[in-house]
Formats: structure tokens, C-alpha cells, sequence
């Protein structure tokens, strides 16, 4: 019979454990010095900063003591006041945990870390003080100080000892999502017909790579690298791999749009996408600087002589010149910003250019998911906290307690319930060790050194998994289960066996009644989510288009967008593949009529008499109607106004006609695929 064989750890994974526990170790020893009441906070604290990149356990660090120092001052402030009167602290611990939450499911960047350890913090401390709110001050005052130095023990080390900078892996996702946009242009220019295809792995992976770059440069400023002197180039670049999107899908569309109208491709496009395939192929900047100028002129004229073909393949041709200068345009700007961010990396100094980039404020954000996550957390800590009042129970604080902190962990998904019990599962797996440690081991330890080694080979396995993605949620739930029931040795000389049990029931039973409360809730589906996406896409472009003559616009919905494709991606996966193509393809084509609607917006002004006004009226009322629920096809007079536009852009010669050409041949194209490859006529003075 083969043996099952034991886990491997690469040398990366087994120096983050050896290095964590150090840090959880010199944590504990300091705490212990100075005389704290539990220096087992601190080493839990010390592991939960830890991450293998020393960026991410800086930025962790920062948020993390901010945050409790602000849950602690809020728990100073609110026990004494409401100490006589149980109900109403219950009451108002439980508002500031779920007002504390909301924020941070506002806030999708590791800063939303503050929010959520400030709420949950005033709860681990203010509960267990119900019974000693006279003490409240010096309880918090040790909290801070222990979690404290947890944290500044984690950052030490972590940034000291053979630190791992975050360039690595940020550059990696840079060049991933460099090379998903250059395949997919690629693809584009090779065939034709792509538009037609269901969307390919590459284009839904450049979704993710925008997004996951997003999120982790926001760790970018705290790394221990020259790649925190990039900070800008980065945020630059992510927003110019963005805008990149909605150009190739919409390059996509027209050259379907012209074999659709003309049976196939004319000799004129299938040339110019030659050409422009050479150019892409030239990795040298300098070669394609070289070749560009006369690739831009050819692009320019084409569509240009108005008796060479009808005006809806004349529009068509204008629309795939306009769009495909500016993926040249964008493409050039990524590469440059990247070659920028190598410069940066090698201590030069990055160049600064115009405008700032958008960075992660403009990222979705769902109001109505957030707010019922944090109803569900206000719910479930009243409902322990009913139960441990009615019945007077001993450890009933820490029912509240965890039931307040793993309502707030796993808030960010649509079915938080399935992660919850893992981490009950795993934290129950966790009794036996801690039964070990503190009914037996424990009580022979004499001084510190012996304490560290009874407690190493459990912290330094733990770390190993830890260290690896797939296995770290559960050997962090492992770790959280014994860390914190060793906590009840320090503040309780003895600890027998009913006292454990329950301590470990109280856990329980607040973990379980914090996906009970989530489940009945929360919990909601992958295709709700999912739809709700699309109705904010549609109420921002229903918004876009309303807006009046010469209103601001800009282009922070291009990034918007591409993170909503990003969240929708995962979302629609298990659908069927109909519904699922039928998403992410209705994602995309939104996020082109967000191009197209801030495109006429920009040129009304110059263009008075186009009869855009009225187009931008009709766009506004339909996409409203569908961000309020309702299916309802676009009407036949809205294509009669896009005809009627788009035949007096036809006739003005410069660039805002070009640019509303190509907008309003989107729109058309959008909002009516099925509308015949010819321009209705205009009746004499529709136009004005």
C-alpha cells in the first residue's frame, strides 16, 4: 500500500513561516515585559498582518492600527455612557460595527482594511468590558499598545529580514495584462470576424488584470523597493490598459459591421489592417515611430471621398479609422508608460505627465448589497447579545464578539455563508490542539523560552500553509481558533475543563449565528449580482446621456466599466454558456456606448444643428427604462434621429465630424444590430 505522501513548501514559503513566527514571538516577549494583560494578542495580531510581500504587511500595518485606534477610542467613548443601560450599548456597539462595515464595502482598495477593523475592534474590546466599564480606558489603552506592537513586530521583520518586494508580482500582472490587450488587438487585425465569436479567455482575463492591478497597487506606496517611486506611472497605466477595452471591442463591431454591409471586407480595410498588424508586430518603439505617421495618414483617409461608397459603409469606414487611431494612440501610451515604470525601477526618475490618474475612487460600488451587509451584522450581534442578557451567560460576550467580526470578514461576496462555515469548521478542527495547549501543556510551562517551544511546531506548520494561497484561509482559521483560546490563559490563572468548553461554545455559537443572520439576509445569487451590475451600467449611461449641453464629462466610466466586466465575469461563469456570453457580450456592449455618449458630448456644443440633442434625449429615456427593470425594445423613432444625425455628421468635414460619425455609428450599431445596412432618409429640415 503507497503511503500518502507529505506537502512540499519552497524555500519562499518556509522563510514567510519562520518569519512570521519570529515577529508573533518578539511581539509576545515585548508584551509580556511590559507587563500587558494578553500577549497572545499580540502574536495573533502579529500573524494576521504577516503577508509573503513586505508591501502589503506595510499598507496592513498602517490600516490596521489606525483602525483599531479608532475602534478603541470609540468604545471609550460609548461604554461608560451606556453602561447602565445594557440594551442600549448592545444597541450602539452594534450600529458602529454595521456603519463601520458600509464604509469599507465603499471603499474596494486595502484601505477599506480601517474601516472594517475600526468596527469590529470597539467589539472585541467592548463587549468583554461590559462587566468593568470603570476599566474601560486602561482595557483599550492595552489593546492598542498589544495590537500595537503585533503589528510593529510583523512590519520589522517582514521589512528587515530578506524582504520580498511586491515588483515581481505587480509587474507580472503589467506584462499579463499588456499581452491579453496585444492578442487581443492582434486577434482583431487578423481576423475580422472576431466580433462575431463568443468573447475569448484573453479578453475576460484583461478585465481581471485591470482590476487585480488596481487593487494591488494600492500597496505600491509602502513597498520597500524603488517601485514605490512608480506609484503614478502605474496608476497611468492602468487606466490607459482600460481605455484600451472599449477600443478593441469596438474595432471588433465595425469591421463585423462592414462584412455584414458588403458581404466582405474591401480591398482598402483588409489592406490598412495589414498594415496596421505590421506596425503592431514592430516591438522596437522606434520602428514604429518610424512607420506611424504614414499609418495615420492612410487611417485618415479612409471614408474620406463621400462618392466612392454609400454613406452607411461610409460611416462604417470613418467610425474603424477613428477608433482604430485612437487603440494606436492608447497602445503607444501603454508601452511608454511601462518602459517609464523600468526607468522608475532602476532609480530614475519618472517623467511627469498631464492629468492624474483616476485611481481606485471611480471603482463600482453597490449601495443597497452594502447596506444589507451591514443590517445582517447589526442583527446578528443583537441577537447574541439578547441571548447572553436573557440568559445571563458567562462567556456570552464572545458570541458578539466573533459574531461581529465574521459578519464583517467575508461581507464582500454574494454568498459569504459557504466561507463562513469553512472557517467554523476549520476553527472547531482547531479544539483538540487547543484543549492540548491549555489543559495540559500550558499549565507546565515556567518561562518564556519553554512557552516558545511548546508552541513552535504548531505556529511554524500553520505558517507554511499560510504562506500558500489555496491552503491559507483554512490554516489561518486553524490559527485564529487556537490563537484565540489561548488568549483565555492570560487573563485566567487557572483553566479547567468547563471554562474551555465554554469559552470554545460561545465561538461557535457566534460564527454560527453569524451565517445563520447572513443566510436569511445577505445571502444573495451569482445572477442577482450579477443583473445589478448591469442596472447601474444602464442608470450611469442613462445618467451620461442626459446630461445637458456642454456638462462636464470625462472618462472615469471606462474604468468603471471594465471593473464591473471584471466582476461579472466570475459571476456568469456557471451559467449557461448562452446567458453567459449573452453577459459579458451585453457588458461590452455598454461599456462602447459609454464611449460613444461621452464622444457626442464632448462635440454638441460644436455641433449645433446635428439633431444630437434630441438622440442623446431618446438614449437617456432607454437606458433609464432599463436600469429601472423594464425590457422594452429601443424605440423605431430613436433610429430615425440616429439616421438623421449621423447623415448631417456625414456631411461636416473635420475632426468633431469624424468623432460624431463615429459615435453615433456606435450607438446605431448598439442599440440596433438589426437595422438595416442603409441610412433611412431625412425629411426635408428633421436635421435643424
Amino acid at each position: 500500500m503507497k503511503l500518502p505522501s507529505l506537502p512540499r513548501f519552497s524555500g519562499a514559503e518556509i522563510l514567510f513561516s519562520a518569519k512570521s513566527f519570529a515577529a508573533a514571538v518578539l511581539a509576545m516577549y515585548i508584551a509580556s515585559r511590559a507587563g500587558l494583560p494578553r500577549p497572545f494578542w499580540a502574536l495573533l495580531t502579529s500573524y494576521i498582518v504577516s503577508a509573503p510581500l513586505a508591501g502589503n504587511v506595510r499598507s496592513k500595518a498602517v490600516f490596521r492600527f489606525c483602525g483599531t485606534l479608532i475602534g478603541c477610542i470609540a468604545t471609550v467613548l460609548m461604554v461608560p455612557a451606556f453602561a447602565n443601560a445594557p440594551e442600549l450599548l448592545t444597541l450602539a456597539l452594534a450600529l458602529w460595527v454595521g456603519t463601520c462595515l458600509f464604509l469599507s464595502l465603499q471603499d474596494r482598495t486595502a484601505r477599506s482594511y480601517l474601516f472594517m477593523l475600526a468596527g469590529y475592534t470597539a467589539a472585541l474590546i467592548g463587549f468583554p468590558s461590559v462587566e468593568t466599564p470603570a476599566a474601560i480606558f486602561d482595557t483599550a489603552v492595552a489593546r492598542v499598545e498589544e495590537i500595537s506592537l503585533g503589528i510593529l513586530s510583523a512590519t520589522l521583520v517582514h521589512s528587515l529580514v530578506l524582504p520580498v518586494g511586491m515588483g515581481p508580482t505587480l509587474l507580472a500582472v503589467l506584462d499579463r495584462g499588456l499581452g491579453d490587450a496585444r492578442r487581443w488587438f492582434a486577434d482583431v487585425l487578423r481576423e475580422p470576424g472576431a466580433a462575431a465569436k463568443p468573447l475569448a479567455t484573453d479578453r475576460q482575463r484583461l478585465a481581471g488584470d485591470i482590476t487585480q492591478l488596481r487593487l494591488l497597487s494600492t500597496h505600491v506606496p509602502f513597498d520597500t523597493s524603488h517601485l514605490r517611486w512608480t506609484a503614478g506611472a502605474i496608476g497611468a497605466m492602468q487606466d490607459a490598459l482600460a481605455a484600451l477595452t472599449p477600443a478593441l471591442s469596438a474595432v471588433e463591431n465595425r469591421l463585423l459591421a462592414l462584412e455584414e454591409a458588403e458581404g466582405t471586407l474591401a480591398p482598402d480595410v483588409t489592406a490598412l489592417l495589414a498594415r496596421t498588424a505590421a506596425w503592431l508586430r514592430a516591438d522596437a518603439a522606434t520602428a514604429q515611430d518610424a512607420a506611424l505617421d504614414d499609418l495615420l495618414a492612410e487611417l485618415r483617409a479612409l471614408g474620406a471621398d463621400a462618392a466612392t461608397c454609400k454613406p452607411w459603409a461610409r460611416a462604417l469606414r470613418i467610425s474603424l479609422a477613428v477608433r482604430l487611431e485612437e487603440l494606436i494612440h492608447g497602445w503607444r501610451d501603454a508601452k511608454s508608460l511601462r518602459r517609464d515604470i523600468d526607468a522608475g525601477l532602476a532609480g530614475a526618475v519618472p517623467p511627469r505627465r498631464h492629468g492624474e490618474p483616476f485611481g481606485n475612487r471611480v471603482l463600482h460600488k453597490d449601495v443597497g448589497l452594502a447596506l444589507l451587509s451591514s443590517f445582517a451584522a447589526v442583527l446578528a450581534i443583537c441577537l447574541c447579545c439578547a441571548a447572553w442578557i436573557v440568559a445571563a451567560w458567562p462567556a456570552g460576550s464572545a458570541a458578539a464578539m466573533f459574531a461581529a467580526v465574521f459578519c464583517s470578514f467575508f461581507a464582500t461576496m454574494d454568498d459569504p455563508v459557504p466561507a463562513i462555515r469553512n472557517f467554523m469548521r476549520f476553527m472547531i478542527w482547531s479544539v483538540p490542539v487547543s484543549a492540548l495547549y491549555v489543559l495540559v501543556l500550558l499549565p507546565l510551562v515556567h518561562d518564556f523560552g519553554m512557552l516558545v517551544l511548546v508552541i513552535a511546531p504548531t505556529f511554524l506548520v500553520l505558517g507554511l500553509f499560510i504562506a500558500r494561497a489555496a491552503t491559507a484561509p483554512s490554516a489561518l482559521a486553524m490559527l485564529f481558533g487556537v490563537a484565540g483560546t489561548l488568549s483565555i490563559h492570560d487573563t485566567q490563572a487557572t483553566v479547567d475543563l468547563p471554562v474551555f468548553l465554554n469559552s470554545t461554545l460561545a465561538q461557535v455559537l457566534g460564527i454560527f449565528a453569524a451565517a445563520l443572520v447572513t443566510r436569511l439576509v445577505r445571502t444573495v445569487g451569482a445572477d442577482w449580482s450579477a443583473q445589478r451590475i448591469r442596472r447601474a451600467t444602464w442608470n450611469e449611461l442613462g445618467a451620461m446621456a442626459d446630461a445637458g449641453r456642454g456638462a462636464a464629462v470625462d472618462d472615469a466610466y471606462a474604468v468603471r466599466m471594465v471593473d464591473r466586466i471584471a466582476l461579472l465575469a466570475p459571476r456568469v461563469v456557471q451559467a449557461d454558456a448562452a446567458v453567459r456570453n449573452d453577459t459579458v457580450e451585453g457588458a461590452l456592449s455598454d461599456l462602447r456606448s459609454g464611449l460613444d455618449i461621452v464622444a457626442l458630448q464632448r462635440a454638441r456644443p460644436r455641433l449645433p444643428s446635428m439633431g444630437i440633442g434630441p438622440v442623446m434625449q431618446g438614449v437617456a429615456r432607454l437606458f433609464r427604462s432599463r436600469g429601472q427593470g423594464r425590457d422594452d425594445p429601443p424605440p423605431a423613432a430613436l433610429l430615425a434621429e440616429l439616421d438623421g444625425a449621423l447623415q448631417g455628421a456625414l456631411g461636416k468635414d473635420g475632426i468633431d465630424g469624424r468623432v460624431a460619425v463615429t459615435a453615433l455609428v456606435g450607438l446605431r450599431r448598439t442599440l440596433f444590430p438589426g437595422a438595416p445596412a442603409a441610412l433611412a432618409p431625412v425629411a426635408t429640415g428633421a436635421s435643424a
